[in-house]
């Protein structure tokens, strides 16, 4: 039976559908030998190949779920591949024989804490979309003076370019003489949208760091640049939020 290219290819393991639709779009896939189209109805006997790579479809249900938790650096990137030769997030990442890791949404490049990653690109694709309702917590140093009237604004909702935005919640942290440290609660995983919610009371974030997804916490003891993968028994739990 055929389906559309980005779900046959997310099942095994070679991306998110997103991250598929943008590699087609930007001519990085061949089926066949042929540039592939979105939407393209394809089958597991066919042939493919992505960013020039031929690519091998793993039987379904014969490979194991795996999760990451990983603690990304400032300054690396979350893309498989930078133009600008920067490290990204995926270099610190054990290796796949006939899959690849799908990062479960994204940090950028001067955001550090929490990213999950699967092998799985339909489960990554659950745990992003927004029907799945999981919290994502953040800490960060913002600079200028926060009110209760912006904090207030903050949970209530703001209008950015993409649409209304808030945090569920905010509690107030440390204090220093020009900035305070905030830890702060969103539900979707948009470009930029806890510095873009800061921004828009015309503060400063000068530091941010993701420390939570879901119920999955950034481990203590988990050095930046290093992963840790969850036990079956997590991996469960998260399969089924």
């Amino acid at each position: 039976m055929k389906q559309r290219i980005h779900k046959v290819l997310a099942d095994h393991g070679h991306g998110s559908r997103r991250g598929i639709e943008q590699l087609i779009k930007k001519n990085k896939v061949e089926v066949n030998g042929k540039i592939a189209k979105i939407g393209q109805l394809v089958s597991e006997k066919d042939s493919f190949k992505i960013e020039g790579k031929n690519i091998v479809l793993s039987r379904k249900g014969n490979k194991d779920i795996r999760i990451l938790m990983y603690n990304k650096k400032v300054g690396e990137v979350s893309t498989r591949n930078d133009p600008e030769n920067r490290p990204t997030v995926f270099d610190n990442l054990p290796r796949l024989n006939s899959e690849r890791w799908v990062s479960v949404g994204r940090l950028d490049v001067n955001t550090s804490g929490l990213m999950l990653f699967t092998n799985k690109g339909e489960l990554a694709n659950k745990l992003m979309h927004p029907s799945s309702v999981i919290e994502r917590e953040y800490v960060a140093r913002i600079h200028g003076l926060v009110t209760e009237k912006i904090l207030q604004k903050l949970i209530n909702g703001v209008k950015l370019e993409d649409g209304l935005a808030r945090f569920t919640d905010v509690q107030e942290g440390k204090k220093g003489k020009t900035n305070q440290w905030f830890a702060m609660v969103i539900m979707e995983g948009r470009t930029r949208e806890v510095r873009r919610l800061w921004e828009s009371q015309n503060l400063q974030v000068s530091r941010l760091k993701r420390v939570r997804y879901g119920d999955l916490f950034l481990p203590a003891n988990l050095k930046q640049g290093s992963y840790k993968e969850l036990s079956k028994s997590e991996v469960k739990v998260i399969e089924h939020l």
